[in-house]
């Protein structure tokens, strides 16, 4: 049976960040939301308290290691199962990144404890830190984002303004869209007087495209993005939909055992860990391994024999995801 790496993902195609080294932190589902639009299912333990979750050497050893075989990557992300915010190493974890690579750091974080002081300090270490803000009031906050009792969106603001006053690098706001709950005049009126606030680097408007923890969650029209990037200003955009570059294989010769040799199962580990922390159509596998649809496809097949991986459909694609 093949292991996945067990702190590193990919690189995985995003369409926020490029080519990105994903780097997990935080045990899987533990968060200090229960947003539902996560690509991840639901929260199984909502918690505010910082811990020492992983190891950092040994986060870093296996960084060094996939730097010795070669990485591209546009960034190394801090992002995963979790809310990294809540590893309470998460700045020594980015001082020992920069130490053994100039790859950029960035911190995919829904930015709910910016409020405290440790956190604001560890997460402006990283080059790019990217929060989100998906409700302009408390009553919207609470119906999407459904926080631990100790947040508050106004809590969440303060904290976004604070670290903005404090950090040197690039601040790209996230605003994740979702027709009927958060998509109405009134308000992206009080999502952008926030956002004047906050003064952002970047605002990228997101919504839906994988399989969402709450079946309720549709997809936002394009045009409607487009009007309300338009209202936010220049600094706003419609996130992408990430366009794979050309599969070319890595391997023109396949074998029976799609596992033989030792590049094949090293494509397999990512495969597997891109699948344990996000739910992948066969257009990203294909690009984040650098293969053909064949080729990926004898990797799906495989696992999915195994019992390993399952799919679920959206509007029309297929995500695959590990069980």
């Amino acid at each position: 049976m093949v292991q996945e790496d067990k702190y590193l993902y990919g690189p995985v195609p995003s369409r926020r960040l490029g080519r990105s080294l994903g780097v997990d932190i935080v045990p899987s589902k533990v968060c200090t939301l229960d947003c539902i639009y996560c690509q991840l299912g639901k929260t199984t333990y909502t918690t505010i308290e910082r811990k020492d979750f992983v190891p950092v050497g040994e986060v870093l050893a296996e960084l060094k290691e996939k730097l010795a075989r070669g990485l591209d990557a546009d960034f190394i992300t801090i992002s995963g199962s979790g809310e990294p915010t809540l590893n309470s190493r998460l700045g020594e974890l980015i001082d020992g990144i920069k130490k053994i690579t100039d790859i950029p750091v960035a911190v995919v974080t829904n930015g709910t404890l910016l409020y405290r002081q440790d956190v604001r300090a560890d997460c402006a270490r990283a080059d790019v830190v990217l929060p989100s803000l998906d409700a302009g009031d408390e009553q919207t906050f609470q119906r999407i984002n459904r926080p631990h009792p100790g947040l508050s969106v106004e809590k969440l603001v303060n904290g976004l303004c604070a670290f903005r006053d404090e950090f040197s690098g690039q601040l790209w706001l996230e605003v994740f869209l979702i027709e009927g709950f958060n998509t109405d005049t009134a308000q992206i009126d009080r999502i952008e007087d926030a956002i004047n606030r906050i003064r952002p680097d970047k605002i990228q408007l997101n919504t839906a495209v994988r399989p969402a923890a709450e079946p309720e969650v549709k997809t936002f029209a394009p045009a409607s993005m487009q009007a309300i990037a338009k209202q936010f200003g220049d600094k706003c955009k419609v996130v992408p939909c990430y366009s794979p570059p050309s599969c070319a294989s890595l391997n023109e010769s396949t074998t029976e055992d799609v596992l033989a040799d030792q590049a094949a199962r090293r494509r397999a580990e990512t495969l597997l860990s891109m699948l344990k922390r996000r739910p992948c159509s066969l257009s990203d596998i294909c690009s984040a391994l650098g293969i053909r649809r064949d080729e990926a496809l004898k990797y799906i097949n495989h696992f999915q024999q195994q019992g390993v991986i399952g799919f679920e459909q959206r509007e029309g694609t297929v995500f695959f995801k590990a069980n």
